[in-house]
């Protein structure tokens, strides 16, 4: 029996058989009262092994096996005694329906049903289409489309670490009704990219989108074809970011190089959607709830919209997200806005109603989510999805912010149709990205280990003329080590340091370690070089050349240069545009 047919009794739909199990936390199918039994036993069979195809097609609920060679004949048409009891001995208690022989469970709150099954939510919602709805494995797995990420990925994202997923919507206009959009033969290029970060303890996340007429550097991309050819396409310089995508058969991977050029951070995985995700996703939900500042008649996009709330889904919402000359300054950076103001009330409506804890809704955003990815070759299972999703689950919208990479209009053109990147404040925000640090004030974070290691910053400093300290290279640019030396005996007056090559491992992060009398030589170097103080880790000191005391520099592969401070930012420059997926706003 195949998984659409398993279960299926009269006109009960199978998907209305599936029932959370708070206890493992995974849905399980659970059928109807069986019919009654005859209270005369029939004849005993030899017990059935376990590749007996009997006990393997049979219609039991997961994690239960019938007991072997027991048949529970029936009689047309005649009324079954119940079996017998002990005179005096209390009446047996009727079990609940579907939970025969079970014990009563303990029901698990509607909220933390709510969040196991919201993890792909945070993903362009995608995942959670994909990520919760597990028990169709078969099925949804041939629904995934996948590519190579062609070495341009970290090979995946780890449960322990910090997680960035590449998001690309292109301008493909595959599917039905969709080449009435206009450009038919379009490659697909990168119209909307969001670099996903959610942080190391998912207490936060950052949705960061970057524009398409963003001029970039894109680098050489080795591709994997369709016949499964290898292929360096050259790389552009200056050029428009979309075309990092489709363009001259780039692949998705190298929209992942370029973002790595651009921003510093090496995705763990990508995702791609068409046009048909907008609209199959929210109609698998029942539409989302936007809100307008003003009506909207845009000929373009074929949006025409009062003023006030909508609850919009399938043509419609594509219209929604792709309007812009009737938004803001009528440009893509206004549409930015309004795709963002639209993931969250889609993200809000997934979270608020029962969609996630209903599994027939659960398979229509299941077959959905599937069929609406590319995915890369790392996450191209169902068991991959849920395991991301349930990652995402564990994030609270509050803090999940959208942000937009901060860019100016590009001053080399007279009518600017381009944008570049201002570097005033978008280093800071990649910055931010790459050290895991929120755009959102988020309650969870250990204050009292943050308070003790901003401690190590406070208190007396020595004289810089008095700092003893070997510098090593532990990952940074070759000759950092050489540059940093002349760098703090010439211009900063750390005479007593010396380069001591190159350190025994690599490190993620600059770190200086000092021996407990050390502490004032410490804080006066990390005042000179902007050390933070969770560079600052208390131990041992090693003896110098001269054979005295002195601390150890290792410059990590965080280091970014002489001179330049170390400090990451903690929160977000005030021009950066802003918001968390909590809060209704309305487009203008």
């Amino acid at each position: 029996m195949d998984a659409q047919g398993r279960g299926r009794a009269d006109d009960i739909d199978p998907a209305d058989q599936w029932v959370l199990n708070p206890n493992t936390g995974e849905y399980e199918m659970r059928l109807p009262p069986s019919a009654p039994q005859s209270g005369v036993p029939g004849p005993r069979k030899p017990p059935a092994s376990d590749t007996d195809p009997s006990v393997l097609g049979a219609t039991q609920p997961l994690g239960r096996s019938a007991a072997p060679g027991r048949p529970r004949p029936e009689t047309p048409g005649r009324a079954v005694p119940p079996p017998r009891r002990r005179r005096g001995a209390p009446a047996p208690e009727e079990p609940l329906p579907g939970r025969r022989g079970r014990r009563p469970a303990k029901k698990a709150a509607k909220g933390k049903k709510v969040l196991l099954w919201t993890g792909g939510a945070m993903a362009f919602v995608l995942v959670a289409g994909a990520g919760a709805a597990y028990f169709y494995i078969e099925h949804l797995n041939n629904n995934i489309a996948s590519v190579s990420d062609d070495g341009a990925s970290t090979g995946g994202f780890e449960k322990d670490k910090a997680i960035n997923i590449l998001l690309i919507g292109t301008d493909k206009r595959t599917g039905a009704g969709n080449e009435k959009y206009g450009d038919a033969g379009s490659v697909g290029h990168a119209d909307t990219t969001i670099l996903l970060h959610v942080s190391k303890d998912r207490s936060n996340a950052t949705a960061l989108s970057i524009p398409r007429d963003l001029i970039v550097d894109i680098p050489d991309c080795p591709t994997t074809q369709e016949d499964g050819s290898q292929k360096v396409i050259p790389g552009t310089p200056q050029t428009r970011f979309n075309t990092s995508l489709g363009q001259d058969e780039r692949t998705p991977s190298c929209t992942m190089r370029t973002v790595t050029e651009l921003t510093g951070v090496k995705p763990d995985n990508f995702m791609v959607a068409d046009f048909n995700a907008v609209k199959t996703l929210t109609s698998a939900v029942g539409g989302v709830e936007v809100c307008l500042g003003k009506d909207i008649d845009d000929p373009d996009s074929h949006l025409k919209l009062s003023k006030g709330n909508h609850t919009i889904e399938g043509e419609q919402a594509l219209a929604f997200v792709r309007t812009r000359h009737s938004v803001g300054f009528g440009g893509d950076l206004s549409r930015i806005g309004l795709q963002q103001q639209f993931l969250s009330a889609l993200m809000r409506k997934l979270k608020d109603n029962d969609t996630l804890t209903s599994p027939s809704k659960m398979l229509d955003l299941a077959e959905a989510g599937t069929k609406a990815l590319t995915v890369d070759s790392q996450l191209s299972s169902i068991g991959k999805l849920k395991d991301l999703g349930l990652e995402l689950g564990k994030l609270n919208t509050k803090n999940l912010t959208f942000a937009t990479t901060p860019v100016i209009d590009n001053p080399a053109e007279k009518v600017p149709t381009t944008v570049v990147l201002n570097e005033s404040s978008a280093p800071q925000v990649f910055d931010m990205i790459k050290n895991d640090v929120s755009f959102t004030a988020v309650k969870e974070k250990k204050k009292k280990e943050a308070a003790a290691v901003a401690a190590r910053l406070k208190g007396t400093k020595a004289a810089a003329s008095e700092v003893r300290v070997r510098i090593m290279n532990g990952g940074a640019v070759a000759g950092s080590a050489q540059e940093t030396l002349s760098w703090l005996q010439v211009e900063e007056g750390v005479t007593k340091s010396e380069n001591a090559g190159n350190a025994p491992a690599e490190l993620a992060k600059t770190t200086l370690e000092y021996a407990p009398d050390q502490a004032d030589q410490a804080r006066r170097l990390a005042d000179i070089m902007g050390l933070p103080g969770s560079a600052m880790k208390p131990g041992e000191s090693v003896e110098n050349a001269q054979g005295v005391p002195a601390m150890t520099l290792t410059l990590g592969k965080d280091f970014k240069g002489a001179g330049a401070s170390q400090t990451t930012p903690t929160k977000a420059p005030a021009d950066v545009d802003k918001s968390t997926a909590d809060k209704v706003e309305c487009a203008e």
